[in-house]
């Protein structure tokens, strides 16, 4: 049996191919729409609808990203299959479609390297706009990641959660990663300027969310 891990990733290549097969049906490539593997799309959609309580964090947050980037994509689909339907033209569809995937690959700001597949998934917040996105700092001090748990998943969920506030890519973030990271970061910062503490700020600047690491007294 699958897990849910392999199960997402198929759920977005799914949705991809989606996208492909009904631009050749558009463009007249394909006598018939997409029907069967848009069936295959819904079945995983309302399975893990019904199993939200199975995934973890960030998987529920990988969840909730595809679907919404499916529901953005049906809509399109489904206008666009009524115009044809109706023998008019529809010459932005293209222009939309793209518009969504610049949205979800938006430059990534400073992160921490990725060291495996999500782990956990946060739930859906909303992207605002404007100075909506620039969000209240987050502040942790850490001198022992390895013991100080509580400290570095408080720092990695405020570090998705503003990503996410931003559109930011996260499916290439893990816990462990993260955790890795902060724990390499801090042993460095202690050894090269001789202190015990080090502050981790997570910020939004010009639209983009920073994660630092200063020295503490």
């Amino acid at each position: 049996m699958a897990t849910i891990d392999e199960e997402l990733g198929q759920l977005e290549r799914d949705i991809r191919q989606l996208k492909i097969e009904y631009d050749q049906y558009f463009g007249g490539g394909r006598k018939r729409p997409p029907t069967e593997i848009e069936w295959r799309i819904e079945l995983i959609v309302k399975r893990y609808s019904e199993r939200g309580g199975e995934m973890k964090f960030a998987q529920r947050f990988r969840f909730n990203n595809l679907t919404q980037t499916y529901a953005k994509y049906k809509d399109i689909f489904r206008k666009k299959v009524q115009l044809k339907e109706e023998g008019r033209s529809q010459r932005h569809f293209g222009a939309a479609a793209k518009a969504i995937e610049a949205e979800r690959a938006k430059a990534h700001a400073e992160a921490p390297p990725p060291a495996a597949r999500p782990a956990a998934q946060a739930p859906v917040v909303p992207r605002p706009t404007g100075a909506a996105a620039e969000v209240p700092a987050f502040r942790v001090v850490c001198a022992d990641p390895e013991h100080e748990t509580e400290n570095v998943e408080r720092l990695y969920h405020a570090f998705v959660q503003a990503k996410a506030r931003t559109g930011e890519e996260i499916h290439k973030l893990s816990p462990a990663g993260f955790k890795e990271f902060v724990r390499k970061k801090t042993k460095d910062l202690q050894e090269k300027q001789k202190c015990r503490n080090v502050e981790y700020v997570v910020e939004v600047v010009a639209g983009q969310v920073k994660l630092k690491a200063l020295v503490k007294s």
